[in-house]
């Protein structure tokens, strides 16, 4: 009995997904083990990120507002402007984590 070409399609399609999952296996293995602890000092590092800007801003802005009062608040401006400058810095650190873990599958594709 010969095979019909559905079947070697067939055959064709599980033996290129077998091959690409092996690759994908073999990436895995190759690449730069990360442990748990590096995590959690992601997770500071991003916590401190936020939160040190914000704190700095509203400590300058308590000083502000003790030494040269306005008609607005200093202390919430500059509480306001150092959680958004915490933020972007959270930001940036996060995606230079994110193209570090995703960098050998660009060079997979290269």
């Amino acid at each position: 009995m010969k095979p019909n070409t559905e079947d070697k399609k067939n055959e064709k399609g599980f033996l290129e997904e077998v091959r690409n999952k092996e690759q994908y296996m073999l990436n895995a293995r190759e690449e730069e083990k990360r442990s748990e602890w590096r995590g959690f000092g992601v997770f500071g590092i991003i916590g401190w990120s936020v939160s040190a800007p914000t704190v700095f801003g509203a400590v300058l802005g308590m000083w502000l507002d003790k030494n040269y009062p306005q008609t607005f608040s200093w202390t919430l401006t500059l509480l306001i402007a150092g959680l958004f400058v915490g933020c972007a810095i959270a930001w940036q650190w996060v995606d230079k984590e994110n193209k570090s873990m995703h960098e050998h599958k660009k060079n997979k594709d290269e």
